[in-house]
């Protein structure tokens, strides 16, 4: 990978809110312990036991859970950075250990949401755990006061010791801590002024790294109990699909082999090892019953998108104005039609799981998500009560959004149940893995805009036919017809555009749809900013002017402005470029930040794309580490360059055609573009950074291929444009 630059923006730092806290309790003996509820909880407030948060041992080591995944987000280090910051802590002296989703259970959601999911650890958490953290110092300076008999005001906090300032005398965090344990905690504490941040705002490495270097971090695939079985499974091909008889005759009395199951909707063959599992698996004979979906191809599934754009009624995202009439008289009309496919996950890690049942108590080992989730589904699928059930946290090789969905702990738990008192590893192979997974929905967007004599836009029609994550896979009701992620960025477009209608076209199919990373925006702002670029070259305007003249002057807008102005200045944009180098905008906005990215790229006469630069930025509000923010882009630039040249999965007699990394291609090293990233903080708020990292790249990289080829680009992924990544 090339050298990354950073340009970090100075914060206008600014205050903020606080929900109430409720009560923190904790008790010790040789040291200090925190528990505290997230608002709402409060029917778990005065149990004795809660002490979730903070530990603080003789030797002054401090010990903050993590009540998230981690996945390779690092929000295992900026997360307890939050509370380290607000308790005064040592950094050097902290560590950090994993909550489990059975304690949480236990003490009524004392960590409260566990899931790494929809980049809200700290945009959802940082209040209450900066709280944990204040009153945990407020508790111990008050210990430190009443051992010198002193007023509380008279000390300070810092680097794990309170201080008190006339006398200089000092206490460690470890000589305080089995007296301030004693203490009521107190009702209300004041978290510090960002101005005086010393460990939030700073590039703090990852505390998972090293362990992950000499190779002691264990992930959910290396998982190792005694007298442990594996298991490989196969799912129908066709989707929904299930066992309709089974012939295991010729492997069944293979050496290792211990059992074979037809669990219904899927065969699985346990063993003494994976691999063994796995080739045993290829040898049995099963007979599939695909239903009513055998036949379903890509190209009926298009046609059944192309139909959803002529519905008589169509569900309403946002109707300002009278766009149709606007629409009718402006003085030239833009329309384009853009499409994107579904798309695998294709973590580095399949979806994996350990489960041993003993009895009515059950343990999973499982590369999950969302841990709450995974306990829950493994309960009612063994048939035990939750309390029962412990699920042991692990790194995870790879989330992307499919680890949090709980159809492979299912499986897992279903082996698991039928070899009882025996741990069982349930591993997916490649194949398994991109053929069976939950896949970013495809869609068809259609545009439609009224531009008037001088060039603006006074209208926009924006019309989206695609499946809903939230129908389909969350059986939830879609509140007007609407799913959000399907008209992400659209129907909260920023742009002053007086006539705006979005609608949607709701067209599930059996493909099953799930959260792919950063979701409708990994989608959306890809045909939106295009569209915005179409616009822009028919008012015969240059795109970064065309926006800026677009984006109203009010509190939310400004950081629209703010972000692509950092951008496009760190990237010089209207400078000089070599002869055939092209530059490429987009600016958007999502999961609580804005982003803007802009690519200079060149296209030579055999269609090869050689990206010469890629300047990306983010606007989170506060940027808790921006080394681990730089990390997300970069990683952001990776899987978005993979989506966007490579990334399809079609479907062909109700199966998807791909099936590993031969024909579901992914980027190379020696293909990563030079990525310079802009962190541009502007304070005030706490937005994401994991999902809207990649939003803006697909648009920008667009806009620049099409400038250089003089063609526009509509649909991905760019292979089917005839289009090579040159290295």
């Amino acid at each position: 990978m090339k050298t990354s630059n950073t340009k970090h923006v100075s914060a206008d730092e600014a205050g903020m809110g606080r929900r109430q806290f409720l009560k923190v309790s904790g008790t010790a003996s040789a040291g200090m312990s925190l528990g505290f509820f997230v608002p709402g909880r409060a029917q778990a407030a005065d149990t004795p036991q809660l002490n979730v948060w903070i530990e603080i041992e003789p030797n002054d080591t401090v010990v903050i859970r993590y009540a998230r995944a981690e996945m390779g987000q690092g929000s295992m280090t900026s997360a307890p950075m939050m509370i380290a910051e607000e308790l005064e802590a040592d950094w050097k002296k902290v560590r950090v250990e994993y909550a489990t989703a059975h304690e949480n259970l236990r003490t009524k959601r004392a960590y409260g949401d566990m899931a790494s999911v929809g980049s809200r650890t700290i945009r959802h958490s940082q209040e209450y755990m900066r709280k944990a953290g204040a009153t945990a110092r407020e508790m111990l300076i008050t210990a430190a006061a009443q051992k010198w008999n002193v007023p509380a005001s008279e000390c300070k906090a810092a680097l794990n010791k309170v201080t008190h300032t006339a006398s200089k005398r000092s206490f460690t965090y470890g000589q305080l801590a089995a007296d301030a344990a004693k203490l009521e905690a107190p009702k209300t504490v004041q978290l510090k002024d960002p101005k005086n941040w010393t460990i939030i705002g700073k590039s703090i490495p990852r505390v998972d790294i090293p362990d992950i270097v000499v190779g002691k971090r264990r992930y959910g695939i290396d998982t190792q109990l005694p007298g442990m079985l594996h298991a490989a499974v196969a799912a129908c091909p066709v989707f929904n699909g299930t066992v309709k008889s089974m012939d295991a005759s010729k492997v069944e009395n293979r050496r290792g082999i211990v059992k074979i199951l037809n669990l219904g909707g899927f065969v699985a063959v346990v063993a003494d090892n994976w691999w063994r599992a796995k080739e045993a698996l290829r040898e049995v004979s099963v007979e599939w019953d695909v239903g009513e979906h055998g036949t379903l191809s890509s190209a009926a599934i298009m046609n059944h998108f192309k139909a959803g754009m002529s519905q008589p009624e169509l569900a309403v995202a946002r109707n300002d104005g009278n766009t149709l009439e606007a629409l009718s008289k402006a003085a030239k009309v833009v329309e384009a039609e853009y499409f994107t496919p579904y798309l695998a996950h294709a973590t580095m890690e399949p979806m994996v799981c350990t489960a041993w049942l003993q009895g009515d108590k059950l343990e999973v080992w499982s590369s999950t998500q969302n841990p709450e989730a995974t306990l829950a589904v493994s309960a009612a699928t063994a048939g035990v009560p939750p309390a029962n059930v412990k699920v042991h946290p692990v790194q995870l090789g790879g989330g992307l959004g499919r680890k949090s969905p709980q159809d492979f702990t299912r499986q897992a738990v279903m082996i698991a149940k039928a070899m009882p008192g025996k741990p069982v590893k349930m591993l997916w192979s490649r194949e398994e893995e991109i053929q069976h997974g939950l896949y970013r929905p495809a869609s068809l967007m259609r545009f439609k805009a009224g531009l008037d004599a001088n060039g603006k836009v006074d209208a926009l029609h924006i019309r989206v036919s695609a499946p809903s994550i939230l129908a389909t896979l969350l059986k939830l009701p879609l509140p007007k017809g609407i799913d959000g992620q399907a008209v992400a960025c659209f129907n909260d477009h920023p742009y002053a555009i007086p006539n705006t209608l979005v609608d949607y076209a709701q067209r599930n199919t059996n493909v099953p749809v799930g959260f792919w990373r950063t979701v409708g925006h990994s989608q959306n702002p890809f045909g939106r900013e295009c569209f915005i670029d179409e616009c822009a070259q028919a008012a015969g305007k240059d795109p970064v002017a065309f926006r800026l003249d677009m984006l109203p002057n009010n509190e939310t807008s400004k950081r629209d402005r703010a972000i692509l102005e950092a951008v496009t200045k760190a990237a010089g944009w209207g400078s000089q470029l070599p002869a055939g180098v092209f530059r490429g905008v987009a600016e958007t906005e999502g999961y609580g930040s804005w982003t803007a990215c802009v690519c200079e790229v060149s296209v030579n006469a055999r269609n090869e794309v050689k990206i010469h630069r890629v300047v990306i930025g983010i606007d989170p509000g506060y940027a808790v580490n921006p080394d681990n923010i730089v990390a997300q882009f970069q990683g952001s630039v990776v899987h978005g360059l993979t989506a966007i040249f490579w990334g399809e999965n079609t479907i062909k007699e109700g199966r998807v055609e791909q099936s590993n990394f031969h024909d579901y291609r992914m980027m190379r090293l020696n293909e990563m573009p030079k990525v310079e990233v802009v962190i541009a903080p502007t304070g005030g708020f706490w937005g994401g950074v994991g999902e809207p990292a990649q939003a803006p790249l697909a648009p920008a990289l667009a806009n620049a291929i099409s400038a250089a080829m003089g063609k526009r680009i509509r649909s991905l992924p760019l292979k089917n444009h005839g289009l090579t990544l040159k290295a």
